[in-house]
């Protein structure tokens, strides 16, 4: 096996110190950084430029954005344009200061690394992916009202990460950009009129045309309902204690305006059945015991089941035939002994 060669002046299991090296190897490094001091001051020069250049691009595009209404889309794009300026700028600089270093062994890389690098940042790129999707597409619009995974609210701004949603109780909720993309977003001001709807019980014994006109003409007294399209009251459905007549009206589509029109729209019909004297009875349920039920109970020939009384067959309580039965045994002759 080949010994290692030992300097002469190095003396083996001897702490060396040798000053001369020492200043030798830093005067090579202070000859390298003078030779290289033109390179240094050229790329610090041309990162300032591309550093202004940078700020500039982003300006511009912030303010197209503004001009055109799309501020958050000016920030997002503004941002990117401004990071790859200062990407190539830095590039350049290196190779400036390394001539032997060129562009394409760091893309090179960076393509390599870009794998774990994405692996690493998928939720972030993902995110950011889709909020500049929202931003090209708007699907919504800065101070829209939507309704997004059960959560309600208005759209405050729309960042890199996550779309901020005001809701209407004032607490703020951070959606990711990716989960409101790949799901069903439901934008409650993309018109400017919305169609509201109520159901109100009048009795069956009540007149329904006359109710539906009363509801119609109530509701075209709120000032705020629109008049076209006109509002509308419709019979719908026959409950088992009521006559159920749905009413529909139109107003803005903003969230306040349809509360706030929606609680008079409710006042009036109250008001107007109330004053036309027509019931709006609450529900009713009827326990019948053993001793109330029909004569014909349990006979399946006699069992009406919700058909209409035959006039020819009136029905009457058990208890009333029990009784009728009782009277005619008490009246009927009584044999006698000698019989």
């Amino acid at each position: 096996m080949a010994t290692p060669e030992v300097s002469s002046n190095d003396q083996p299991q001897t702490l060396d110190i040798d000053p001369g090296m020492l200043v030798e190897r830093l005067d090579t490094w202070l000859d390298g950084a003078i030779r290289l001091l033109p390179n240094i001051v050229v790329a610090v020069i041309v990162f300032l430029l591309f550093m202004v250049l940078a700020s500039v691009a982003r300006r511009l595009v912030v303010r197209q954005g503004v001009r055109r209404s799309r501020e958050n889309l000016g920030e997002v794009l503004g941002g990117f344009l401004k990071w790859t300026t200062l990407v190539i700028g830095f590039m350049l600089s290196a190779t400036i200061v390394m001539p032997t270093l060129h562009p394409g062994d760091l893309i090179a890389g960076l393509g390599v690394s870009s794998i774990a690098i994405g692996f690493a940042f998928k939720d972030i790129l993902q995110n950011w992916l889709a909020g500049l999707l929202i931003l090209l597409r708007q699907p919504f619009n800065i101070n829209d009202q939507i309704e997004i995974n059960g959560y309600e609210g208005t759209v405050e701004r729309i960042e890199t990460r996550a779309t901020i949603i005001r809701t209407y109780d004032g607490q703020n909720v951070v959606m990711p950009n990716s989960d409101i993309y790949t799901n069903a977003v439901l934008v409650k001001t993309a018109h400017a009129k919305r169609r509201s709807q109520y159901d109100i019980g009048i009795g069956y014994g009540d007149d329904m045309d006359k109710a539906c006109e009363l509801i119609r003409e109530a509701l075209a007294g709120v000032d705020e309902i629109q008049a076209e399209p006109a509002p509308e009251a419709f019979t719908w459905d026959l409950a088992a204690s009521w006559v159920t007549i749905r009413a529909r009206w139109w107003t803005d589509s903003r969230r306040a305006d349809v509360v706030r029109v929606r609680a008079q729209a409710v006042r009036a019909i109250k008001q107007a059945l109330d004053a036309a004297h027509i019931d709006m009875p609450y529900e009713t349920r009827v326990a019948l015991w053993h001793d109330q039920t029909e004569a014909g109970e349990g006979d399946r020939s006699a069992q009406r089941e919700g058909w209409p009384v035959d006039p020819e067959r009136p029905t009457e309580p058990r208890w009333k035939a029990e009784a009728r039965t009782h009277a005619d045994r008490d009246r009927a002759p009584q044999p006698r002994a000698d019989d």
